[in-house]
């Protein structure tokens, strides 16, 4: 059975909101799912299908993260990825105590990942379980092409470049290619805000949010990492060390695909998902 979601804005102080989709029932294990960066992504178009494929069991959440979609955005745009990180974090963090949620599995996708594990070492006292997606992390990794592709394409935003960009999360592009101008059409709107180019612009600089071996030691909850063995955004070492390190990780290695396992391999994905999150510790 699918479950319907539902879509709010969620103050989260000062002024600011976050926009939230969710299904399921509140009181059920919650799972927040934290979506990557790009031009115009949102939780929607990250996790929809994850959410209505979950919600019978868990209470499932998924914000925009702040300065993305139709969530609030910062202003003025801290610069560097670790300035804007802190702050989407402490907005983060503000949700999860809007909510009420005593505890937490995040699930990270890309820069979500790095996200949840921030989280982790802020407030390990909330996370219950982590599940890493193609996460960045590994201290020195050097830009994919792939990833350059992302960081640059507001030097020509077109559909036809967005196009090009989405068609690099995905390992079979005959599977997806039959809808990706759709999908590159429907984040256009997003893209053209000018806070979303300036965020994006702020965000991407040559410090990048990594953690070492000793702080990934210290993380001690039952971790999952995730990876598309085709993945070129992210390169699948970058898995190797995260699970190397993280004490209690099990590493899963997903062959024909890419970036966006949770969309390129949805019921595989959500099935290992399950299992993780309704293990015993």
């Amino acid at each position: 059975m699918t479950a319907t979601i539902r879509i709010d804005d969620i103050a989260i102080g000062g002024g600011r909101h976050l926009r939230v989709n969710q299904t399921g029932t509140p009181g059920r294990p919650a799972l927040l799912f934290l979506h990557g960066s790009g031009p115009g992504v949102t939780a929607a178009s990250n996790w929809r299908e994850v959410l209505e494929g979950l919600g019978d069991t868990f209470h499932c959440i998924a914000p925009d993260i702040l300065g993305f979609g139709d969530s609030s955005h910062p202003d003025p745009q801290p610069q560097g990825f670790t300035a804007q990180a802190e702050v989407r974090i402490e907005a983060l963090l503000d949700l999860v105590d809007a909510l009420g949620l005593e505890k937490v599995v995040l699930v990270g996708n890309s820069m979500g990942g790095m996200y949840s594990l921030r989280i982790a070492q802020l407030r390990p006292e909330i996370v219950d379980r982590i599940v890493l997606m193609g996460s960045g992390g590994m201290p020195g990794l050097a830009p994919s092409p792939g990833l350059i592709k992302l960081i640059t394409y507001f030097d020509d935003p077109t559909v036809e470049a967005m196009a090009d960009l989405l068609l690099e999360f995905v390992h079979d592009k005959s599977a997806f290619g039959a809808r990706v101008e759709e999908v590159a059409a429907e984040r256009m709107p997003i893209v053209r805000r000018p806070w979303i180019e300036a965020g994006h612009r702020a965000m991407f600089a040559p410090e990048m949010l990594g953690f070492s071996p000793d702080e990934l030691a210290e993380i001690g909850m039952p971790t999952l990492v995730v990876h598309g063995r085709q993945d070129v955004i992210v390169p699948l070492e970058c898995s190797h060390y995260l699970a190397e390190h993280l004490p209690r990780a099990d590493l899963y290695v997903m062959n024909e695909c890419g970036h966006w396992t949770q969309i390129e391999q949805a019921a595989r994905f959500q099935a290992i998902l399950r299992d993780f999150v309704m293990a015993e510790n």
